[in-house]
């Protein structure tokens, strides 16, 4: 008898209907049990799983030659959630379940050996795509409340596989479970706490208003990783668009518990050790790396030239196209990766150098060296780079700031409304024009439309320009984050000023030869007068 049950493979965080069929043959005295459709080892093993669950429940399988196939065959089969379904299907060939009682569900799931029914991961992308299909979807006890959340789908959560053959035999009901809870996260520091830095805080409120992509230079103790664990408290929630997509890569990386969901923006900060593989994704079955993990959220690389060149560099295609894409032989996976990149690192490698500290005595190659293992193109992604000087003994002993982070990020929701209203009087939608929902993604038309600066911020971006210190790149970065900074300030154009202000923060190299010699001529002026 053939049995058919629908269940699902990824590829990044799409799901793909998959097919799998269960046919018993008379063998005689040589019963096999085949799986056949490009499966690999986790789906192989799911044999001797399903066969350990079967005597788990009282159950034994058919002296027969039983043959599992997945279809389409070419497309590949990775996972243990493979498990449940080639159950399922076995035991409609065998006549305990209807077969057409299955006709309406699709089925993710781990077995045990006793029959019990394991979580596993990407069970709301899962869900999202058999909604799509109009079929319901059964999945492990532990993943119902993650798969609740992905509308009016059906869901049935056994947490055993004697439950679920009860239900479909009448004797047990199994009811829809219930979303997860939304976790308000983690208590995010106040940047009421930073002491000076008021040039730094005000880049970082920039960066948090438009979505751009902020680098932190200073010695070390200078607060730059404080200030950075501070910019998820002057962000916005996620949209329910956002939160939606958020969530199926973190889902499908196995890191929702209970399904429980937050509107928090998500903040990774991998260590530098990290390769390229853990930022990008990749490994054996090509899990989402850091940066997608960061997806609507914030990445944050500390100490930026300690990380790998390879693994730098990886990022700089993610930075444009908000996607990653990790090719495989057989397959290219894509996963979205729009995140906004904070990095912070040291002037040079001993941390001496740098503005207020005088040069140290390598300088200025310890300076050249250290700050040439991040490569120009990836300095030009970055749209503001600000000097963190060191934190004095007078800044200590002043008084907490008048203003912290819940001022901030009413400016920040204040100048993120207003970006969302010039979108919708211009006839997008902001949450489903992704590309252009924050002033860091504006390009084409919409820039130059609302970017244009008045003649006399023209004639300065120009003469930027002509002195040789803006790329193609660099020009379109300045006027993004100018239409910030006239954001903040409520202005509907952009003005001269507000030029001005994003070119001080617009910086192609660090520039260490530069910073040398204005220390040594600031040196001997001061040798002089005396």
């Amino acid at each position: 008898m053939l049995a058919s049950v629908v269940t699902v493979a990824f590829e990044g965080v799409d799901a793909r209907r998959v097919d799998v069929q269960v046919q018993q043959l008379s063998c005689g005295d040589n019963p096999s049990f085949t799986i056949v459709g490009l499966a690999d080892k986790a789906v192989a093993e799911s044999r001797e799983r399903v066969r350990g669950a079967f005597a788990g429940i009282g159950l034994s399988l058919p002296v027969k030659r039983i043959i599992v196939n997945m279809a389409p065959a070419d497309l590949p089969k990775e996972g243990s959630h493979f498990d449940l379904p080639i159950a399922l299907a076995l035991l409609a060939s065998m006549g305990v379940i209807p077969p057409d009682m299955l006709a309406g569900w699709a089925a993710v799931g781990e077995l045990g050996l006793d029959g019990r029914i394991a979580p596993v991961g990407g069970t709301l992308p899962a869900a999202v795509a058999v909604d799509a299909m109009g079929l319901g979807l059964i999945c492990p006890e532990a993943n119902g409340p993650e798969a609740a959340w992905a509308g009016e789908v059906a869901v049935l959560a056994p947490r055993s596989l004697i439950g679920l053959v009860n239900h479909f035999k009448g004797t047990q009901v199994l009811r829809r479970p219930e979303p997860g809870a939304m976790r308000s996260g983690d208590r995010v520091p106040d940047l009421r706490e930073v002491k000076g830095q008021e040039s730094a805080k005000r880049a970082l409120e920039i960066a948090a208003a438009g979505g751009h992509n902020l680098l932190f230079v200073g010695p070390p103790g200078s607060g730059k990783s404080m200030m950075a664990a501070r910019l998820p408290g002057l962000l916005p929630p996620l949209t329910p668009r956002e939160l939606l997509e958020t969530s199926m890569v973190w889902s499908v990386a196995g890191l929702i518990e209970r399904g429980a969901l937050t509107r928090d923006r998500p903040f990774r900060s991998p260590h530098h050790s990290a390769s390229m593989a853990a930022l990008t994704g990749g490994g054996l079955r090509a899990k989402p790396g850091e940066a997608s993990l960061a997806h609507n959220g914030v990445l944050f690389l500390d100490e930026l030239p300690e990380y790998s060149a390879q693994a730098l560099d990886s990022l700089r295609a993610p930075l444009e196209t908000g996607e990653i894409v990790v090719a495989r032989a057989n397959a290219h996976i894509r996963y979205p990766a729009r995140f906004q990149l904070v990095a912070a690192m040291n002037p040079c490698r001993c941390g001496l150098g740098g503005s207020g500290k005088g040069a140290c005595g390598k300088a200025p190659r310890c300076q050249r060296d250290y700050q040439n293992r991040i490569s120009g193109p990836m300095f030009d992604r970055i749209d503001l780079t600000v000097e963190t000087p060191p934190v004095t003994a007078a800044d200590m002993a002043l008084p907490p700031p008048a203003e912290g982070t819940a001022e901030a990020s009413a400016r920040v929701l204040a100048a993120r409304t207003m970006q969302e209203d010039r979108l919708r009087a211009a006839g997008i939608d902001p949450d489903t024009a992704r590309d252009q929902a924050v002033n860091a993604r504006a390009s084409g038309e919409t820039l130059d439309r609302f970017a244009r600066p008045d003649e006399a911020g023209r004639a300065l971006l120009m003469r930027a320009g002509q002195a040789g210190g803006l790329t193609a790149r660099g020009w379109t970065r300045t006027l993004r984050l100018a239409r910030t900074i006239a954001d903040l300030d409520g202005c509907d154009g952009v003005l001269r000023r507000h030029i001005a202000e994003a070119l001080v923060h617009r910086r192609s190299t660090v520039g260490a030869q530069g910073e040398f010699d204005r220390q040594t001529t600031g040196a001997q002026t001061s040798a002089a007068a005396f």
